[in-house]
C-alpha cells in the first residue's frame, strides 16, 4: 500500500501500546493503529469485540500504521 492510501480493516484491537497507539489483529496478522481520542466518541471496546477501522496508511522509514478516522463496533 502507498502512503496515504485509504483502507478499511475488520478485526480486533488487542491492546493499547501507547497514548493513541493500539495493536490491531485481523486474519492477515497484526498492525499498529493510531486512534486519536476524539475518534472514539464514547465507544467502549474490548479485545473480544470486532471493530471496523477506516483510515489512511501512514508509512515511515521502517514502520507502517493506520491513522484511524472512524471506528465502528461490529455486532
Amino acid at each position: 500500500m502507498r502512503d496515504d492510501s485509504w483502507m478499511t480493516l475488520r478485526g480486533n484491537i488487542e491492546q493499547r501500546i501507547g497514548s493513541d497507539h493500539y495493536l490491531f489483529r485481523d486474519a492477515t496478522g497484526t498492525m499498529t493503529v493510531d486512534i486519536d481520542h476524539k475518534r472514539w466518541y464514547g465507544l467502549t471496546v474490548t479485545p473480544k469485540d470486532t471493530v471496523e477501522l477506516q483510515g489512511k496508511i501512514d508509512k515511515d522509514w521502517n514502520s507502517v500504521e493506520l491513522d484511524v478516522k472512524q471506528i465502528t463496533k461490529v455486532k
